[in-house]
């Protein structure tokens, strides 16, 4: 076997779990079996797909319901995602240097990327939103924020990406913890907690120091966001989602910029697999075991240090079946679908959030709403989201077959 990659020669495997995840995504706005599941409420298969289209909420890891509740795919989509940058960065540094390229201009380059990524963000953050003008939560400027350190590292030892790694999952994990908790008069309702949400998923004790809107990263969005135009005074997100998650963000994807520079190295193809797997298993148990401790709630919202490990393990073994099964074993034909999203993602992530509703609206418009209901009207959502998601995929087979690919 292969010991090693040539610059120019691309991971297929890390293409084809990029498009899986940027399918997650797609198919996470657009086929709707929330709604089918709502509509079969007996159906446990309806159930268990609904589950795996929803975000978890705030748990406690050592209560019954965690495995159950936790293990979501949607959950995986943007750590995956940021994983992925990670991985890749070995590579395209490898090929950029082997075309000639100056650490100047690749410096220049990453700086400029990470604007770019921010400005995206904020823009497709905004589509939909006209009460929302400036937020930094979504992926692509989470990633932003991150990504010139992540290229700066790409250039160290292993050893102080592991320190650089470390010293960011502490450093918020302590920004959390030090955060003094609300006083008995904080009034919850204002920041969009209920009595039946605090009831239901509220944390308690030490770990009450990461319940939603009320921890050191809402305190922070409250101050920054409000330096910016909003069309009203920033309170609080929603999601719970903070622009402070860049932190933990960028822990993720040196976590993956290590596991790329594995794959990258001269080791054996079943050495590589081998380490994804342990290296995969152990931050998932870490990330299972400092919740389940009551040191740090696994929470996605947050991106708390224990949710970094716990969803970096699943990337890892992720990124171990993928490359196993058509790296080392060259079963690729069957990939060829998330290949052509997969080459395209920042298209993809773009079209998904931009002309979905369009798509949607139009087949509704000229093959009419009945053709959508002919397996029933607990289907239609199905039929209608799976079509949409059909002509987003068809758009990025066009766009392959021309090989028009949309880089930053």
């Amino acid at each position: 076997m292969s010991t090693s990659l040539s610059p120019s020669q691309r991971l297929v495997s890390l293409d084809a779990y990029r498009g899986f995840v940027m399918l997650l995504m797609m198919a996470g706005g657009t086929l709707g079996l929330s709604a089918v599941s709502k509509a079969l409420p007996g159906s446990a298969m309806w159930a268990f797909l609904a589950h795996h289209q929803t975000h978890a909420q705030w748990l406690n890891c050592a209560s019954h319901d965690f495995m159950q509740h936790l293990l979501s795919l949607h959950d995986l989509i943007q750590p995956s995602f940021s994983f992925i940058v990670g991985v890749a960065l070995p590579f395209s540094i490898a090929a950029r240097l082997a075309r000639g390229e100056t650490m100047g201009w690749l410096t220049l380059h990453a700086a400029w990327r990470s604007l770019l990524l921010v400005f995206l963000g904020v823009f497709l953050r905004s589509v939909g939103r006209p009460q929302t003008l400036f937020a930094f939560t979504d992926t692509l400027a989470q990633i932003g924020f991150g990504y010139t350190f992540l290229f700066l590292l790409g250039f160290r030892s292993v050893r102080a990406q592991w320190l650089a790694f470390a010293l960011l999952m502490i450093s918020t994990w302590l920004l959390f913890a030090l955060y003094p908790l609300p006083g008995p008069g904080f009034d919850y309702a204002k920041v969009g907690v209920t009595p039946q949400w605090f009831a239901e998923h509220g944390l308690h004790g030490f770990e009450a120091h990461w319940n939603m809107n009320s921890n050191a990263a809402w305190a922070f969005d409250v101050w920054f966001l409000n330096l910016f135009p909003q069309v009203s005074r920033f309170e609080f997100n929603a999601g719970a989602t903070s622009t402070l998650n860049f932190i933990p963000t960028l822990a993720t994807m040196i976590l993956g910029l290590i596991a790329g520079q594995t794959l990258h190295s001269e080791r054996t193809q079943m050495q590589k697999v081998r380490w994804l797997v342990v290296a995969g298993a152990i931050t998932l148990v870490l990330g299972w075991g400092v919740g389940a401790l009551g040191w740090c709630p696994v929470v996605k919202r947050l991106w708390t240090p224990s949710w970094v490990l716990f969803s970096g393990g699943w990337c890892l073994l992720l990124m171990a079946l993928f490359y196993l099964v058509i790296d080392v074993w060259k079963l690729r034909a069957w990939a060829f679908p998330l290949l052509v999203v997969g080459l395209n993602s920042i298209a993809a992530y773009a079209l998904a959030h931009l002309i979905d509703a369009f798509i949607r609206s139009s087949l509704v418009t000229h093959l009419g709403r009945n053709t959508f209901l002919i397996l029933g009207k607990p289907y239609e959502p199905l039929l209608l989201g799976g079509s949409t998601l059909l002509v987003l995929w068809l758009t990025l087979f066009w766009m392959y077959r021309r090989k028009l690919f949309l880089r930053i």
